[in-house]
């Protein structure tokens, strides 16, 4: 296997030892068995991800990959693609949602620019991989190339690295991109032999005339790039984006270095659903945060094995769900390390 290859070497296993010892410790603490729900479930999964029987979520990594894509010049979107560096210079100016969350949270955000149609400012916050003004126009020919997905992926899991040295106990991705609802649902239609009409939803607010043409468009990129989408690889390239790429190339970071990830929604769902596609063991590494409100993450969600922590309606991206879900996260760490066991408290066992 070459070194270009290194997204489709297995995934990190997960340590037995640390899983089993959580599991007899929340055997014994002042509670009936399964009390706690997914609680309980969601701490043991935890140590044996992070290969200690007392996991926490304190230090969180948040990154935004963003990029623009040339199918949104076909009018698949309510907004103009100058919003998605717009959007970049809010969040990195502190006003966006996933600014709010990740203050509230205490965690390290940072934003990815790989490529926007508009000119990105700079910001300290703001880190450049830049690979072109966005993707091209996929219903006419790829999406980008296969240097430009090397590259894409590669940013990915250069921002694992980065949490890691950042001494990260969770990774959670986000995506910023006008169209990028369009290739997520053509990424996923590949991926899952599915109908763009079964997939396809408003993204940004689109009426239903608009949603029908949206799953046109997917369907006339489907059939143009229909001999070419059996392998995950080179359905990112044909029909993905350079954010939805390297989203991807995170989670198989994560899932290869051994750091759990949270997923987001949609569109985060459909570079998970590539990543354990490309990466043979990546699912055990990705934490599903929450159930989106667009029509095709649910296929997403039964592909990835289902369970996702939250449905609260949301549908923004960003990694806002992923965010919003960090507080179960850690209140699942906190009974698990902190609850005293039946022998601590002196509290009788049930029969």
């Amino acid at each position: 296997m070459t070194q270009e290859d290194w997204f489709r070497h297995a995934a990190s296993v997960p340590d037995a030892g640390a899983n089993a010892d959580a599991a007899a410790h929340q055997a014994q603490l002042t509670k009936p068995p399964g009390a706690l729900g997914a609680l309980e479930a969601l701490a043991v999964r935890l140590a044996g991800l992070q290969r200690r029987s007392r996991p926490g979520v304190d230090r969180i990594w948040i990154t935004v990959f963003a990029a623009d894509h040339g199918v949104a010049g076909t009018g698949v979107s309510a907004f103009p693609q100058a919003v998605t560096a717009q959007m970049v210079a809010n969040m990195a100016a502190g006003g966006a949602t996933i600014s709010v969350l990740a203050r509230e949270l205490g965690a390290r955000l940072e934003l990815v620019n790989l490529g926007t149609v508009a000119p990105m400012q700079q910001h300290p916050l703001v880190r450049d991989a830049v690979l072109g003004a966005g993707t091209a126009d996929f219903t006419t020919g790829p999406a980008m190339t296969e240097g430009e997905l090397a590259q894409a992926l590669a940013a990915g899991a250069a921002a694992v690295d980065r949490a890691l040295a950042g001494g990260a106990d969770l990774f959670i991705g986000g995506e910023m991109g006008i169209g990028n609802t369009t290739a997520a649902t053509a990424l996923a239609c590949a991926l899952l032999d599915a109908r763009p009409a079964d997939l396809v939803g408003p993204g940004t607010g689109l009426d239903a005339a608009g949603v029908a043409y949206k799953a046109a468009v997917i369907e006339r990129a489907l059939t143009l790039h229909a001999g070419a989408l059996a392998d995950p690889a080179a359905a990112l390239a044909r029909v993905g984006g350079f954010e939805i790429a390297a989203l991807a190339g995170a989670y198989v970071a994560c899932a290869q270095r051994g750091l759990p990830a949270l997923v987001d929604g949609f569109i985060s769902g459909a570079a998970a659903l590539a990543a354990v596609r490309l990466c043979c063991g990546a699912e055990a590494w990705l934490v599903l945060s929450h159930r989106s409100a667009e029509p095709g993450h649910a296929a997403i969600l039964d592909a990835l094995g289902g369970g996702a922590l939250l449905d609260l309606g949301m549908r923004l991206g960003e990694g806002s769900g992923a965010a919003a879900a960090v507080p179960l996260l850690r209140l699942a760490c906190a009974l698990h390390n902190g609850m005293a066991t039946f022998a601590e408290a002196g509290v009788a066992e049930g029969g």
